[in-house]
């Protein structure tokens, strides 16, 4: 892949691409649902991965009957997420945040290419991503992103970090390129609706196949793969 003679923005999710915070994230999420709803296991058969925070949230309204309000009640979600917030950073220094293998190369290698703009595309809230990212020490190597506090539809939000990187290199986003780093089906098809490219990183829970056959145009096991970096040059 060349874009040597192009703007490049390379926009990184974070849950099981960049770092693993070991369920943090969804301790806390829950911890708040149930303070604010009283439905502790309403958000128990909801796989997160991919998924907005508020997604997440309007998805456990979903699940059952609230006193305060459904699935449409976005002052209630931004309670909840208000709430989580709270508890986050507890839950993380109890369950300390994990960078993968070849992760911090890999923004490195992207941040020292000439006409690129490195950035964040996650389905976490702003200041959730902060807390994650500050917690595993990464927060510093990215000026800008979409997050899900700027669009719930994750393919919307990558297209807000998209703009933001054309304008970090004072370029217009229709003359930028973009390249999606992600882990799940959710970032394929969202890169994909944006016009971007994806490289993607096979979990368990998304192995090679379930990202090769989503669209991914390269799959690696991790950020360490010598084709990460090169996928870049």
């Amino acid at each position: 892949m060349s874009h040597a003679a192009s703007s490049l923005v390379v926009l990184f999710d974070i849950d099981g691409t960049l770092v693993t915070c070991h369920g943090a994230g969804r301790v806390a999420i829950v911890e708040a649902f149930a303070e604010v709803t009283g439905g502790r296991e309403a958000l128990e058969g909801i796989a997160f991965a991919g998924m907005t925070d508020r997604a997440i949230v309007r998805a456990g309204l979903a699940t059952g009957s609230w006193s305060r309000g459904g699935a449409d009640d976005e002052a209630l979600i931004d309670e909840v997420l208000a709430r989580y917030l709270m508890h986050l950073p507890r839950a993380l220094s109890d369950k300390a945040p994990r960078v993968f293998p070849g992760a911090v190369t890999l923004v490195q290698h992207v941040s020292g290419r000439p006409d690129t703009a490195v950035g964040l595309g996650t389905g976490n809230i702003a200041a959730g991503a902060k807390h994650k990212l500050l917690a595993a020490g990464l927060w510093q190597r990215f000026a800008f992103g979409g997050f899900g506090s700027d669009r719930e539809d994750r393919a919307a939000l990558l297209e807000v970090g998209a703009q933001r990187g054309a304008a970090h290199l004072s370029r217009p986003r229709r003359e930028t390129k973009v390249v999606i780093v992600g882990d799940t089906p959710k970032d394929v098809r969202a890169a994909q609706a944006i016009g971007a490219r994806c490289l993607a990183v096979a979990s368990p829970h998304y192995p090679f196949e379930a990202l090769r056959d989503a669209g991914a145009d390269l799959t690696v096991s991790d950020l360490a793969d010598p084709d990460a970096l090169a996928f870049f040059d």
